[in-house]
């Protein structure tokens, strides 16, 4: 143990002569009075001889122990500043579907390949499925505009023009082949603003583009109709009802492409902005009581209108009375989108059925291809059912002649047509294509 450990301190050197005592140290080790060291004061060393000390002692001294350095995957690094933390920050997972507006989606599907099939004119108020399509398609798109407008208008028009070219392809060379003579009107077949030119032969496939003329002029209207609606939510919201009325009462549109575009946008512009509400929250902030009976009396008053002016369209069909298809419509979704806010509906139990909720998800995937070929399915659907006929097998055994087969078939032809032309989707939405989703 070296004098240092020990305690030992000596005492300044005397520049002659012992007189300065040894104190010794008041330390339990080192050398006591019994050793004989009381009196003893030491010469002080020569300064050549310091120097020399000192050098061997930090050439001696032992070199301090490194610590071994951690493997780079387990070292701890500095806390990052906010701006590190911000530029490295891993881009948020996207949120899952929600599986109850899917649910809704894939069902309006199903009931407007039904109504085209049976004709029934209490279907559209069994189950609205345009109001549903425009309020889910509202919802989405004011979520979307939470990003720069132009960049969402741009996509929704990618996502849904090159669908619809692929399907138009199709449709205008079978015109055409049927004397079909196109004239300026055409470039409608470009972008659907208003209603495509066709012919009488091909009138059930190209009647059902009303829907996506009407989408495409709310994509576009979106980002002002939603900077009006942030305004003054309630208010917009059930003004938004008075433009049928306008045109139902005080002033009667054009029989052309302009009267009807105006039609359908005022039909379903309530939907359209009750998809604004629900993403916004207004919905939830609603007091039951009052939603549920204004929600009531517009189903009354559309019910009302369309069973006592039958005479005008010889049917009780929302489809061809417009006003009573708005107050329905409007009545019937935000009972729907109510619902879906106040107890806080998300259908996560469908993924513990995974065949059904397989079949949703290529539902909402596949829901452009599917609506704009059931109509050519259903077409198909007549010629195949009368080839049955000369199989004896077939007439037996098949109930051919019933509208329930033509159904059946006609489904069978859109799953086709999902797996030959549902990739176009993938395409337009730069994703990569796939059979089924």
């Amino acid at each position: 143990m070296s004098w240092e450990q020990q305690g030992y301190q000596p005492q300044p050197y005397q520049q002659t002569g012992y007189s300065q005592p040894y104190q010794q140290p008041g330390h339990q080790e080192g050398y006591g009075q019994g050793y004989g060291y009381s009196g003893y004061a030491p010469e002080p060393y020569p300064p050549e001889y310091v120097e020399y000390a000192q050098g061997a002692a930090q050439a001696t001294a032992p070199s301090p122990v490194r610590e071994p350095e951690p493997e780079p995957e387990l070292a701890v690094a500095a806390p990052p500043t906010d701006a590190e933390a911000e530029e490295e920050k891993p881009p948020p997972r996207p949120p899952g579907r929600d599986r109850y507006f899917d649910t809704l989606r894939a069902v309006a599907l199903i009931r407007v390949v039904t109504y085209h099939t049976f004709g029934w004119a209490w279907a559209g108020m069994v189950f609205p499925s345009m109001g549903i399509m425009f309020a889910l398609a509202g919802t989405l798109m004011a979520k979307s505009l939470e990003r720069p407008a132009l960049k969402v208008v741009r996509s929704r028009m990618r996502r849904l023009l090159p669908p619809f070219w692929f399907w138009g392809s199709f449709v205008v060379v079978a015109m055409l082949i049927h004397d079909w003579m196109p004239g300026r009107q055409i470039v409608y077949w470009i972008v659907p603003l208003g209603d495509p030119p066709g012919n009488a032969w091909a009138e059930q496939a190209w009647e059902i583009l009303w829907y996506l003329r009407t989408y495409l002029w709310f994509v576009l209207l979106s980002p002002l109709l939603l900077k009006v609606f942030r305004l003054a939510p309630v208010p917009v919201l059930l003004l938004s009802l008075s433009p049928i009325l306008v045109l139902h009462f005080a002033w009667e549109p054009p029989d052309d492409r302009f009267g009807s575009a105006l039609t359908d946008l005022a039909t379903f512009l309530f939907c359209w902005i009750l998809g604004f509400a629900h993403r916004d929250g207004v919905l939830r902030r609603l007091r039951p009581f009052a939603v549920v009976v204004l929600s009531l009396a517009a189903i009354g008053y559309g019910g009302w209108y369309a069973f006592t002016h039958q005479a005008e369209t010889g049917s009780y069909d929302l489809d061809d009375i417009p006003l009573a298809q708005a107050f329905w419509s409007a009545g019937f979704v935000t009972l729907l989108m109510y619902a879906k806010a106040f107890f806080r509906i998300d259908f996560a139990w469908l993924t513990r059925f995974r065949r059904t909720d397989r079949l949703v998800t290529v539902f909402n995937s596949r829901a452009v291809t599917i609506y704009l070929w059931h109509e050519i399915a259903l077409i198909l659907a007549v010629p195949l059912i009368d080839q049955f006929w000369k199989v004896p097998a077939f007439e037996k055994y098949l109930p051919l002649e019933s509208q329930w087969f033509m159904f059946g078939v006609g489904w069978i032809l859109i799953a086709v047509f999902v797996l030959l032309c549902g990739w176009v989707e993938d395409v337009a939405g730069k994703k990569k294509p796939k059979l089924l989703p």
